[in-house]
């Protein structure tokens, strides 16, 4: 081989070199990042008040029933044409995702406590596969649903007025999160769940790792 040759070879090889070096360099800063994040607590975003509803079983539900235990939650309501549906079966997702070894609880409140008695949500959440010991469906009176859905749980929920409505399910404008509450009660995460941009198999992944970081908080 001219020297030529073995210098054109060496450019290539030193190039190939430069290129991995750099691959690596990013791959470690990201995990590094990565890292940094998980090593930072959730922040604190808001108290969860007390509340008294009742829970599928037509039995009374407040919050030192979640006490000790994370939770997620979200707002729909059977009746809902729109998003609740879709709300309802990445819950289910969520559902199925969690590990049995974890005690985390998901609740889903009603925007619609008139139509929604404790009967219709049991059957609403049969419908989808929702399992009692891990997953709650709450109603009650309207004042005590808003309470905790606007003020501890930043959830959106606001009735149609009759001359808003495109259909006759199309009753509330609520909205589409998630939120993550931690063991002492705490609002910790909040997750849009559809809209432009997002990405539902990212945000299952996030409220899941979310979950499993505050599970491991004293």
């Amino acid at each position: 081989m001219s020297k030529p040759e073995r210098r054109i070879e060496w450019l290539i090889w030193g190039g190939l070199f430069m290129v991995i070096a750099t691959v690596l360099l990013a791959s470690l800063l990201s995990l590094l990042r990565y890292r940094t994040a998980l090593a930072q607590p959730l922040p604190i975003l808001a108290e969860v008040a007390d509340f008294r509803l009742t829970n599928q079983h037509d039995q009374v539900f407040t919050l030192a029933n979640l006490r000790g235990q994370v939770w997620v939650a979200d707002i729909i309501f059977t009746r809902c044409a729109g998003p609740c549906p879709r709300m309802t079966r990445q819950m289910k997702e969520l559902q199925d995702a969690l590990p049995a070894t974890s005690r985390a609880r998901l609740v889903t409140l009603t925007t619609d406590p008139v139509f929604d008695t404790p009967q219709v949500l049991r059957l609403y959440g049969e419908r989808f596969g929702a399992k009692p010991e891990r997953w709650t469906f709450l109603t009650g009176s309207k004042d005590e649903i808003a309470k905790l859905a606007t003020s501890s749980l930043k959830l959106t929920a606001i009735e149609k007025t009759p001359a808003e409505r495109e259909n006759p399910e199309d009753l509330f404008i609520h909205s589409t999160i998630f939120v993550v509450v931690d063991k002492k009660g705490r609002l910790r995460g909040i997750f849009e769940s559809s809209g432009d941009g997002i990405d539902p198999q990212r945000v299952k992944a996030q409220i899941l790792s979310s979950v499993k970081r505050l599970e491991l908080e004293s």
